[in-house]
């Protein structure tokens, strides 16, 4: 059975994410195992590890690789670092650019062809590639902004790492048969996509440069969401935690970010197409599947075998 050697690290970082008590369970359940199947696997390729983990907008990512990185570091004494691929999303001005050049709707982070993959490619590279010790700056977004962090508030970690958490609503995302893009997903697509430009330069970019950086994961982890319907309810409480992170920095000023409930629902809109399609498709070839319930809870995992 596999125990802790300081459970307090585990209750403080839950009370600062503000998780429920049952998350705990969570953690001793799944997160537990699959980091000791993560030191498994760094141990037979004899270099650093690059772990995929998917899922869909408020499946709990963030939190499920933040806890996982803290077992790698705490409990199994690996050098592990967690990425998400939000932190490569292109600048506003960026955006503003490919809106202009190509379609308005890129203009709106989320989708592949947002993001810089030259950027993220390096970036994994500097990690993880064998040589001297190095100094690595890791690339950030502030959602409440819509724009990149600024160089002094990056991260910095020590490389070569053993362990690379990347996570990412995306993350290890196939690309659709150009056929199955013909009818609109939504009412988006119906009005704003309606000669399916869009939708058709998104999957491009996947079977392009995202299928090169997705590539370098040598393990991906999918957590399954019941439906694509509990997307929106879910993103609406993610939404809801970053005005409260954003109001208490603000220290009470006015100006408080995040969308409101109509601008959620807009927002996953963009995502909905590539969602349901991960859904249908990425249990085939994912190497571990986390069932989520509707409760928001993880109830089963599966392994691929071979």
């Amino acid at each position: 059975m596999i125990t802790a050697n300081n459970k307090s690290w585990i209750d403080a970082l839950r009370r600062s994410e503000r998780l429920p008590e049952n998350y705990t369970t969570t953690v001793f359940d799944y997160i537990a195992p699959l980091a000791e199947r993560i030191r498994s696997l760094h141990t037979f390729l004899g270099h650093p590890a690059v772990v995929g983990i998917s899922g869909a907008q408020g499946s709990g990512k963030s939190t499920f690789a933040l806890f996982l990185t803290n077992w790698l570091q705490r409990e199994l004494g690996l050098a592990a670092v967690n990425l998400s691929l939000d932190d490569f999303y292109l600048s506003k001005h960026e955006r503003e650019d490919l809106a202009e050049k190509r379609h308005p709707l890129l203009r709106t982070r989320g989708v592949p062809g947002t993001h810089d993959i030259v950027l993220g490619t390096k970036t994994l590279a500097a990690l993880t590639e064998p040589g001297a010790e190095r100094v690595v700056t890791l690339p950030g977004f502030d959602k409440a902004r819509d724009d990149r962090v600024e160089s002094s508030r990056s991260r910095c970690v020590e490389a070569p790492v053993d362990i690379v958490l990347f996570e990412g609503w995306c993350v290890g995302a196939r690309p659709q048969k150009d056929w199955d893009l013909a009818d609109p997903a939504n009412e988006l697509e119906a009005k704003e996509d309606a000669d399916g430009a869009w939708r058709a330069y998104v999957n491009e970019q996947l079977k392009s440069q995202y299928a090169a950086l997705f590539g370098h994961i040598d393990v991906l982890v999918m957590l399954r969401v019941p439906s694509f319907d509990k997307v929106l309810e879910w993103r609406e409480l993610q939404e809801r935690k970053l005005r409260e992170d954003a109001k208490r920095q603000e220290s009470g000023q006015a100006a408080i970010a995040g969308m409101n409930p109509a601008e959620v629902r807009r927002f996953v809109m963009y995502f909905e197409r590539l969602t349901r399609h991960m859904l249908e498709d990425m249990p085939s070839y994912a190497d571990t599947v986390i069932d989520i319930d509707k409760s928001h809870r993880m109830v089963a995992v599966a392994h691929r075998s071979g």
